[in-house]
């Protein structure tokens, strides 16, 4: 029996697809097609960019402003960089991993072919380890992977290569108070889904602004595909949507905490949020009636830190979701939060117009 009402209305048909899809930086493929059948259904057009950002356009009321809102695609995972004679894998990270979330998980191998082969991370018995071994800090590299296979040639003979994705063998779980949502991959397939629903909210209401939906590719190794989005729209305002570490846990104290609602980013190592931007989004989450949370970072970024610098510069920002557990098999999300952000977004995008541009863009000069 679940202990209250789950808070607001979610697609969780989409959102456990995404988060169940496998695709690291580079290999986004799988990913991509789900958002393509989520989005066909409230867009005019979809278009990609040469490194694989997907952009579904639903046209506005008139010929209005263009607004990019992008989460990322790709999750963090590994790629196949060694098979020894034993058979074993030694893997090479993709994105930021902390060595002490993988020992015992379980992941998946797909091989070029598109088969999936599943595997363990290695892993020490504590019995006998000396205290300096114990603390030691586990470092990605020296990890590997067990196939539980004989030698090197039954590797070779599942297909398996040099260069194979490696990602989380994880399912998702509506946890025990149902708003609470357990998954791999919400870094960032949850603000990717948040960007289609923001589609889903306004493809009955009247706005002049022409909406993207965006899922770029390669965020996790350098932002990549934010640039050649922005290049390939050239929009005149965006929102970046990203995950930014829940500071609720016995482990972190601070004020970013899961179920608060709408949180506001005013500055990371890669992006201070346009003023007047920013500005917009605190009257329409007041006039709304959304709690407003505030996000600072002295490090990490996303991908709002390329797009705010393309052409002579975009209006920019990037709206967050605090997650538990990042860039770890297991993350925790709040619905609360997702549903009050695709509402600020929503209205946003009502709202926009070429006046509101034009003043954003003075209003700072």
């Amino acid at each position: 029996m679940h202990m209250k009402e789950a808070y607001g209305t979610i697609n969780l048909e989409m959102i456990r697809e995404l988060s169940e899809a496998h695709g690291i930086s580079g290999c986004e493929k799988e990913v991509s097609r789900i958002m393509k059948k989520w989005l066909t259904p409230v867009c005019d057009e979809i278009t990609y960019d040469n490194l694989g950002s997907i952009a579904g356009l639903q046209k506005g009321n008139a010929d209005g402003p263009k607004v990019m809102i992008c989460g990322h695609m790709d999750e963090v995972g590994f790629m196949v960089r060694e098979i020894d004679e034993q058979g074993y894998i030694r893997m090479l990270p993709v994105g930021g991993w902390w060595g002490h979330v993988l020992p015992s998980q379980t992941l998946y191998v797909t091989t070029k072919e598109g088969r999936r082969y599943h595997g363990v991370v290695g892993s020490c018995a504590p019995h006998g380890l000396p205290p300096e071994v114990k603390e030691k800090v586990i470092k990605p590299l020296d990890l590997f992977l067990d196939m539980g296979v004989d030698n090197r040639e039954e590797i070779l003979e599942l297909g398996i290569q040099i260069g194979d994705m490696i990602t989380p063998d994880t399912k998702f779980e509506v946890m025990n108070n149902p708003n609470y949502l357990m998954g791999k991959a919400w870094d960032d397939r949850l603000c990717a889904a948040l960007a289609v629903d923001v589609l889903y909210r306004i493809q009955k209401d009247a706005h002049e602004a022409n909406v993207y939906a965006v899922g770029t590719v390669q965020e996790e190794v350098g932002l990549r595909g934010a640039r050649t989005a922005a290049n390939l729209l050239h929009p005149d305002v965006a929102i970046a949507l990203d995950v930014t570490t829940a500071l609720d846990t016995p482990m972190d104290k601070g004020d970013v905490k899961l179920g608060n609602g709408v949180v506001l980013s005013i500055m990371d190592a890669g992006i201070i949020a346009h003023k007047a931007l920013l500005r917009e989004m605190e009257e329409i989450c007041r006039d709304l009636g959304l709690s407003i949370n505030y996000d600072m970072m002295t490090a990490g970024g996303t991908d709002a830190d390329n797009i705010h610098k393309a052409y002579d510069g975009i209006i920019t920002m990037t709206l967050s979701i605090p997650t538990r557990y990042m860039h770890s098999h297991h993350l925790i999300i709040h619905r609360r939060d997702y549903v009050q952000t695709v509402e600020a977004i929503a209205e946003f995008c009502r709202r926009l117009s070429w006046d509101k541009v034009s003043a954003m863009r003075t209003a700072i000069q």
